[in-house]
């Protein structure tokens, strides 16, 4: 059987649930060691029990600046390396700008934004030492097209999108790569505020990826030659429109 991360170390953030689990356990078939990043602490016990002992759990918040400063070293006393590191906890609110929330907003762009950039920027020295990495970070479509019915999401991912083009640039001299993951709609508890009729016609009408399909994606990604970067993928269900 391929196993092409074997000997490789990864961490995922928001791996607890819907495409960080997914890739969690494409990247444990591949042959890595994986840390399951999340603050959901008791999920992360079930699920690394349930994924083996190439899973390993680690309790993060995110929101936290102390929290993400020790995540790196708490890694390496473990590990002793680190070669992948996904970005890939968020948050999603869509809605008209004239009736939302800007306290929820506050809460998704420190998430999608802040804390996507701080995670990263804590892996770096680690990565530049070894002169090796790969970093992935979960965009979206609407990082890529405006999506009118989610214009701070929307922002939020434009954001993502402008940091991994110009820190490519920046690592690259490193040996390092970064890409941007931009899927579609996915079956993820992201989209848990949708009515369940919007719900039940995409899934009916095949407008909805499943999370699998993603972490496929990434795998693909992860394992192109070092000469190779892929700055972004884009990945959409047949049926979307944009």
């Amino acid at each position: 059987m391929n196993h092409p991360l074997d000997g490789k170390v990864a961490a995922i953030t928001g791996a607890a649930s819907g495409i960080g689990l997914a890739c969690a356990r494409a990247m444990l078939a591949a042959g890595a060691t994986v840390f399951l990043v999340d603050r959901a602490t008791d999920r992360l016990a079930s699920l690394c029990a349930e994924l083996g002992e190439r899973a390993l759990p680690l309790s993060v918040n995110l929101l936290d600046p102390a929290s993400v400063a020790g995540m790196v070293p708490a890694i390496l006393a473990r590990a002793g390396q680190l070669d992948i590191f996904h970005a890939n906890a968020g948050a999603y609110i869509g809605g008209d700008v004239a009736t939302g929330n800007p306290d929820d907003w506050d809460r998704m762009l420190n998430l999608n934004i802040n804390a996507c950039f701080r995670s990263i920027q804590a892996v770096l020295p680690h990565m530049q030492a070894r002169r090796t990495g790969d970093i992935i970070v979960t965009s979206s479509i609407a990082g890529i097209v405006p999506v009118v019915w989610e214009p701070i999401y929307t922002a939020s991912k434009f954001a993502v999108q402008a940091f991994v083009h110009t820190v490519r640039r920046q690592i690259a001299p490193h040996g390092l790569r970064i890409g941007a993951v931009a899927p579609g709609p996915v079956v993820t508890a992201l989209l848990d505020d949708w009515p369940q009729a919007k719900m039940d016609e995409a899934l009916a009408n095949g407008s909805l990826m499943q999370p699998q399909e993603v972490a496929d994606c990434v795998l693909f990604m992860l394992t192109r030659p070092r000469t190779v970067v892929i700055r972004d993928m884009v990945i959409l269900p047949l049926s979307v429109d944009l």
